[in-house]
């Protein structure tokens, strides 16, 4: 009976401790970035670094009161959660502060809440609810429309407080639906051409991108010109891509805001407008680069010292870990974040349970898109867009949303061999 109420048994402990090693990590690189001359003490609670202490402390509290929940609790009250979380979206339009020209927090003395970090969380609870509750059917696409409509509305409710970043988090969460069949392979690959094409249009100009396609269709034309049936589906797929084109040249020139599109130019040019938009992707790859090898040692990084990299606690905190820890450091940090999502990976493939398993895929989806779009936009491979670091980044909305995420997995994990 003593182990029905043992909160730690059958918890996965490589999870634990690649969880711990991460904040660990993130706390004194939030101090090397962040040090103050004057309030020299890690612990000074004044500062960011010491507050992130607190954010840490109670990150691992709320860890632990997710493991004394009953595992029945979260599909039961997954569409709750899902509700609630929703309604914040909605109140923080209403009664929000704007920072960095997004209303996205809720201002509580000297608190501030970000509720779209844990619209992430009840979201991957909400669509595990529905995979799961239709897990014994044959996927249609009428199927397909509650989770498109339970993706959409944080999606909307996130782009209306103008944090594009946090909104396109969400598309993520296809990864999902193609572990659990809602889409075909094909589709998935159909969504991952289209970014390339995206990507493709905005770097050469859209006249030479149809040049080629055409070029390419009528070499395909003539080898199959003994099948017109195959070549009027090859003619329709041309005309769709071409209108594709030109279509993202309409968004680029008519839709995206003057600041978008700056960051855009900085991303295929990073010597545009070094004083303003490009500034920091400027001085980021001074910082990484600068660290070498081996990095220039723990709070020794000019670029860090001297707070040349905006946000470096935040959004630029690898830059801090290139510029200390050079390549050695920065692969480190790295090799973790790909050992948990391997790691966790594997855990959701060993679920018993539907929901478990697709709420693991979603808690790997969203932080393998952090990741890779942090420090992707760190290093000048995308746009930088204000996605933090997943335990990492200074923060308490982030780590706090992060935390509660990844210990629900553990304690479903640990009650794997039970059907929720």
């Amino acid at each position: 009976m003593r182990n029905q109420f043992n909160i730690f048994k059958n918890l996965d402990k490589i999870t634990i401790l690649l969880f711990l090693a991460l904040i660990f990590i993130g706390w004194i690189n939030i101090y090397a970035a962040e040090i103050n001359e004057s309030h020299t003490s890690i612990f000074d609670f004044s500062q960011r670094y010491g507050k992130q202490f607190i954010w840490i402390i109670a990150a691992i509290l709320l860890g632990l009161i997710i493991l004394a929940f009953d595992v029945k609790f979260f599909p039961a009250f997954a569409y709750v959660i899902y509700g609630g979380i929703m309604l914040l979206l909605i109140g923080v339009l209403l009664f929000g502060t704007t920072v960095n020209a997004s209303k996205s927090w809720f201002q509580i003395g000297g608190i501030a809440i970000q509720p779209a970090e844990f619209a992430k969380y009840a979201t991957a609870l909400a669509l595990a609810k529905i995979i799961y509750d239709t897990k014994s059917k044959i996927k249609t696409f009428k199927d397909l429309i509650k989770p498109v409509v339970l993706l959409a509305i944080p999606v909307m409710l996130i782009f209306l407080q103008n944090d594009t970043g946090s909104a396109i988090v969400f598309s993520t969460f296809v990864i999902v639906l193609y572990r659990e069949n809602y889409i075909p392979g094909w589709l998935l690959l159909l969504g991952i051409f289209a970014v390339f094409l995206f990507i493709l249009t905005l770097l050469v100009n859209e006249f030479i991108i149809i040049g080629i396609l055409s070029s390419i269709f009528l070499l395909t034309a003539i080898i199959l010109r003994k099948k017109p049936a195959s070549i009027r589906q090859l003619l329709l797929i041309l005309l769709v891509i071409n209108t594709y084109v030109y279509g993202v040249s309409y968004v680029f020139d008519q839709i995206l805001q003057p600041h978008q599109k700056m960051r855009i130019a900085v991303l295929i040019d990073e010597t545009v407008d070094l004083r303003g938009a490009g500034y920091n992707l400027h001085q980021s790859k001074i910082a990484i680069g600068s660290g070498g090898l081996t990095g220039k040692g723990f709070l020794q990084g000019t670029q860090t010292k001297f707070s040349f990299v905006p946000e470096q606690g935040t959004d630029f905190i690898f830059c801090t870990v290139g510029e200390e820890w050079g390549f050695l450091g920065s692969s480190l940090l790295i090799i973790l974040f790909l050992t948990l999502l391997i790691r966790i990976i594997l855990l959701a493939e060993r679920q018993r349970s539907t929901f478990s398993r697709a709420f693991g895929y979603g808690l790997a989806s969203v932080i393998f898109f952090h990741f890779t779009i942090n420090i992707g936009m760190t290093i000048g491979l995308i746009p930088v867009i204000g996605i933090p670091l997943p335990f990492i980044s200074s923060g308490g909305s982030s780590l706090w949303a992060f935390t509660i995420f990844l210990f629900t997995f553990l304690k479903l994990d640990s009650r794997r061999l039970d059907l929720l």
